[in-house]
């Protein structure tokens, strides 16, 4: 069968869907860590030792 332009836009877009999906689930779960991290650092730290935040 020939790819016709229309067949060729539909693989187009069928793939480059596929890819934002899984690109959507990687970013997804490396905020998810990095806010597990934050937490896990924050938890970490002595209540009464001074904060190093600035307050803008």
């Amino acid at each position: 069968m020939d790819a016709t332009p229309i067949s060729a836009l539909v693989l187009t877009v069928v793939f480059s869907a596929i890819a934002l999906y899984f690109l959507y689930f990687v970013i997804r779960a490396g905020v998810r860590d990095g806010i597990l991290q934050a937490d896990k650092k924050r938890s970490g730290e002595d209540a009464t030792a001074p904060s190093r935040r600035a307050d803008f």
